[in-house]
């Protein structure tokens, strides 16, 4: 019987594998409205929209002299006459803006419904009289029918405070900057609330992110002088646990040579304590060196200057001119890209071969560079270096497989992705560059492998697509600008012809193998 059953199951399998192959084999063709394939030509069909983009894209296709053409006019600067073409090739976003489009942010409470307004006079009235009850059922009622009334948040926020549920107020705010990252009283509340909790270096990037992503804003500079401030205050208070540290590590190390004669095991720590004091532009200066010197390096100056200069144009509008930009080519086959901190960033040749245009490569520098201007990648290390006398050892390895291995927080990716999306828009890139290196790179995954380490400690796709496309359609972003996209398939083809049996390696494996 058990025989039997699996036979049957074996059947029922390939009569629906036969019948999906079927219906894929005679279903229409996708359609692009620009040339019709020859009627001798086979007609494509399409399981997935990555090869949807690998036809569009692809050198030689219609679609690809389309966007050929598109990108020629939009330089000379006929817009509109490329626009219309650039349309043609694109198509619609997965999600269509429709019903479900955030609400446009309100502060008067004659703007909500009649159950809303009830809500806000009732969390009004037991915030005055401080009935806990009568505050947060409510307020709670309130921020979930109506998320676009932004006083409610604020009110949320400043209760939690003040009943001691500080990192409770952090969460209702990270959801509220989310959908409203452009109001500044959301953005004074989670600097306030960070800055209650002494996250000097959360409140930086918080006001950070709102003066870069909003440089004309009134409150810019009042943002950026936030930022600054508590840069300050985060540096100056990392200085004097490191300088503790250092200090203990040497005691340490007194211990270690007078018991065993050996203190190999503390002087990294030392080093790296003494270099962070330095600094995250100094620091990452000298990390950069030491990546170059264990990494196989990318020498030719046609694919090194393309990406340096797609990288400096994304670098110039992100606000943080104290530090020195420099982008690197990887020669490795994996889909990876990172940054360290102070502008550094690497970029794989596999990365090269998979991105389909340079307003995507420019998505994926503006982002690496994000994290950067953020300091998530300083962040990262100082932490785990302060964290490194419970064993005795500074875990210099683990520092390079979290800083190669992209190893941020979920909060930290979107970040990124928000700043790098916004400055994108800035630029004559079309906007949408990211978000379709994120569908292309999510495609590719998705046939099996494992093979994007880039995308392995990520938010998940599909809510990373939709936030992405959201943050687009409800700015207004341009996605029909310059995708450039001969350019790009020409230092593709020069990345093939130079290393054309390259072979796939671990960017950690090879740093850790010389440490």
């Amino acid at each position: 019987m058990k025989r039997f059953r699996h036979a049957l199951w074996a059947t029922v399998g390939v009569a629906l594998f036969l019948s999906m192959n079927l219906l894929l084999t005679f279903a229409p063709a996708y359609s692009t409205g620009v040339t019709t394939p020859a009627p001798h030509s086979k007609i494509p069909t399409f399981s997935s929209l990555k090869q949807i983009l690998e036809l569009a894209f692809e050198p030689g296709t219609p679609e690809f002299n389309t966007l050929v053409e598109a990108d020629r006019l939009f330089l000379e600067g006929n817009t509109q006459a490329a626009e219309e073409l650039y349309r043609q090739v694109k198509g619609q976003f997965s999600q269509p803006r429709g019903d479900q489009a955030i609400a446009q942010a309100i502060t008067d409470p004659e703007q909500l419904s009649g159950a809303g307004r009830v809500y806000w006079r009732e969390a009004q009235a037991g915030f005055e009289q401080k009935l806990e009850t009568r505050i947060f059922v409510p307020l709670q009622q309130l921020v979930e029918k109506h998320p676009e009334f932004i006083p409610g948040h604020v009110l949320l926020v400043q209760a939690l405070q003040q009943y001691g549920r500080g990192e409770e107020a952090l969460a209702v705010l990270e959801r509220a900057t989310t959908l409203y990252p452009n109001e500044p009283e959301l953005i004074k509340a989670e600097i306030t609330a960070l800055q209650g909790e002494e996250k000097w270096l959360e409140s930086s990037i918080a006001a950070r992110q709102f003066a870069v992503l909003y440089p004309e804003h009134p409150q810019a500079a009042e943002f950026g002088a936030i930022a600054d401030d508590d840069l300050g205050r985060y540096r100056s208070g990392i200085r004097r646990r490191l300088i503790g540290q250092t200090l203990v590590t040497g005691a340490l190390s007194i211990g270690d040579l007078l018991l065993t004669g050996n203190v190999a095991g503390t002087i990294p720590a030392i080093q790296l304590t003494m270099l962070l004091m330095q600094g995250e532009a100094s620091f990452g200066n000298q990390l950069a060196e030491v990546f170059q010197q264990r990494l196989p390096m990318v020498e030719d100056e046609t694919i090194v200057n393309y990406v340096n200069e797609v990288g400096q144009k994304m670098a110039n509008l992100m606000g943080r001119d104290e530090f020195e930009y420099e982008f690197f080519v990887v020669k490795d086959k994996n889909l990876n890209a990172f940054a360290l901190p102070g502008g550094k960033v690497f970029v794989n040749t596999g990365a090269l071969q998979k991105i389909n245009s340079e307003a995507e490569l420019a998505g994926l520098l503006g982002h690496e560079v994000a994290h950067a201007v953020l300091s998530h990648g300083y962040q990262r290390v100082v932490q785990s270096a302060l964290l490194s006398n419970l064993n005795r050892v500074v875990p210099m390895g683990d520092l390079i497989a979290a800083l190669v291995g992209r190893a941020y927080s979920r909060q930290n990716e979107r970040q990124a992705d928000v700043l790098g999306s916004r400055v994108l828009a800035n630029t004559n890139y079309a906007a949408d560059g990211l978000r379709n290196l994120m569908q292309t790179f999510t495609e590719l995954d998705g046939g099996g492998g494992g093979v994007l380490s880039w995308l392995s400690s990520h938010p998940a796709s599909s809510d990373r697509l939709r936030y992405l496309e959201e943050l687009i359609q409800r700015n207004g972003y341009n996605r029909y600008a310059f995708e450039g996209v001969e350019r790009h398939s020409q230092i593709q083809s020069r990345v093939q012809e130079l290393f054309p049996e390259e072979e796939a390696g671990n960017p950690v494996e090879v740093l850790l193998a010389g440490a």
